[in-house]
């Protein structure tokens, strides 16, 4: 956390609660895993939970393509396919919703 930040500023941020229930289990494993990171049990939730959101989030916006499969991705972006009978039906198709509306 940076330095320039001060005390309202550090108490805004973090004003913010969210409670969940475990079982024993979980909070002795997330208590010792805390105390293994030097951290307290909150800042190793916190940090774990968002990290997770993180990971989260780039599975679902981020598309990771294999080399056949950009080379395939590039060369239709490049030289895309003629139109075929479908596609120029369903062109048609949208295009009276389009104009009607």
């Amino acid at each position: 956390m940076p330095a320039a930040l001060n005390k309202e500023q550090k108490r805004i941020r973090k004003s913010t609660r969210v409670e969940a229930r475990l079982n024993p289990e979980q909070k002795r494993r997330i208590e010792h895993a805390a105390g293994l990171k030097g951290t307290s049990i909150s800042e190793f939730i916190v940090s774990s939970a968002d990290d997770a959101a993180v990971r989260a989030i780039e599975q679902h916006e981020v598309w990771a393509l294999t080399g056949k499969d950009r080379e395939a991705f590039v060369k239709a972006l490049v030289r895309p396919p003629a139109p075929n009978r479908r596609l120029r039906t369903a062109l048609r198709r949208y295009n009276g919703l389009v104009s009607k509306t």
